[in-house]
């Protein structure tokens, strides 16, 4: 269910974002696409829940889709950068190529692109809907360390930040994403993702022109390219049982 005003007063959002603000259990992603080619460009889709933080985000790229995909890394690197903004001194952020999110080596989400399936890859896509799932406190039941891979922003000590501050936040670093997109062309966006993937002595990570990673060795002639399509059919980080970030 769509839910408008008194709930549009809860996230304080910069221009041009507009929210809806979905009911708990809704899926943020999924009405993002759903809307997306009647609400434009700026709207955010929110839903209040208390263990996730969960939002969508419609864009308007102005791009052949082969390289519009490159969005995601917008989208990656302000939902990283909104963490950090409230990350306890010395946590350590790091994005699994190219969607997932994890603090400390444990994974807390991570991030999606959606685009109309009926749109050629040289042909300007009408929208991108990026959407993005933060866990904020595990909710399974089971005793602590059950599941060592993954984490929660309240087992990270991240206070009382919540899902509401953490949206805003996400919004204000993905404007500045974008303007360093648009100033300093895609390169310098692809600098600031790649900076945030785990570091490993001896290796390169590079993207290419239409978004694919390229992994180079120091000394190496050659690279290995892993596709970015294939990637986005699945999100890494999402349980298809749960509709939640894996355990």
């Amino acid at each position: 269910m769509r839910v408008r005003a008194p709930f549009e007063q809860v996230l304080d959002l910069p221009p041009p974002f507009a929210l809806v603000r979905l009911r708990e259990r809704s899926d943020a992603f999924t009405h993002a696409l759903d809307i997306a080619s009647q609400s434009g460009a700026g709207t955010l889709v929110y839903v209040g829940r208390f263990d996730l933080a969960e939002f969508a985000v419609v864009l308007e790229p102005d791009e052949p889709l082969r390289t519009a995909r490159r969005a995601l890394y917008a989208g990656m690197v302000a939902l990283s950068d909104a963490l950090l903004a409230y990350a306890p001194p010395g946590k350590l952020v790091t994005v699994d190529w190219p969607d997932a999110i994890r603090i400390d080596g444990g994974l807390i989400g991570g991030g999606r692109l959606g685009w109309p399936g009926i749109t050629r890859e040289d042909e300007r896509p009408e929208w991108l809907v990026f959407g993005a799932m933060i866990r904020m406190v595990l909710m399974s039941g089971e005793e602590p360390g059950a599941h060592p891979l993954a984490s929660a922003l309240e087992q990270e000590g991240f206070g009382d930040v919540g899902a509401a501050r953490l949206t805003e936040a996400f919004a204000r670093h993905l404007m500045t994403a974008c303007d360093v997109w648009q100033s300093d062309g895609f390169d310098g966006l692809a600098r600031e993702f790649v900076q945030r993937l785990p570091r490993t002595p001896g290796v390169i990570h590079e993207i290419a022109e239409n978004g694919d990673l390229l992994v180079r060795r120091t000394g190496g002639t050659g690279a290995v390219r892993c596709e970015l399509l294939p990637a986005l059919n699945a999100p890494s980080w999402l349980d298809p049982d749960t509709g939640g970030p894996r355990l």
